[in-house]
């Protein structure tokens, strides 16, 4: 007898393809895409930290000024340090404004979960120290300082 033929006899049956194979294949595919689904969109929800504007358009309509803004605000070069101390309060430390600057602020959480904290501050020298103090957790914070006609606008994240 030819071997092929020998190793034919030798070999085990074929397992048809049922729906069971079917079902654990749909299911195992299903799962995956669920998976990553899941994962891409808490990845997603925890590391947003743009700025929703309601009307796109409008916003469009004043970016050029927005722009010129910017640079005027950079020219200036100030600069800020922002950081929060150990009573929970805000501390600004500006470098290159003038003294005797006025600074205000808000603080937004980055995802809406809390309420926003206007802020007021007192000047210590040339750090600005908040009135009141901001709850912990990650914060973004927006300050403006103003010195006669001028204006400037600084935005950083404290934890």
């Amino acid at each position: 007898m030819p071997a092929s033929v020998l190793a034919a006899e030798h070999r085990s049956p074929r397992r048809p393809f049922t729906g069971r194979h079917m079902a654990a294949i749909m299911i195992a595919f299903f799962g995956v895409v669920i998976a990553v689904n899941v994962l891409m969109a808490s990845l997603a929800s925890r590391t947003f930290g743009g700025v929703v504007v309601e009307n796109s358009y409008v916003a469009s309509q004043h970016f050029n000024r927005w722009l010129d803004e910017a640079g005027a605000e950079r020219r200036l070069g100030w600069r800020a340090a922002i950081h929060r101390a150990a009573d929970g309060r805000i501390e600004v430390t500006l470098t290159g404004a003038p003294e005797r600057a006025v600074v205000t602020g808000e603080a937004w959480h980055p995802l809406g979960q809390a309420p926003d904290h206007l802020l007021r501050f007192r000047p210590q020298g040339a750090t600005y120290r908040s009135t009141r103090s901001v709850p912990a957790g990650r914060w973004r914070i927006r300050i403006e300082v103003r010195a006669g006609a001028q204006r400037w606008r600084s935005e950083q994240t404290v934890s």
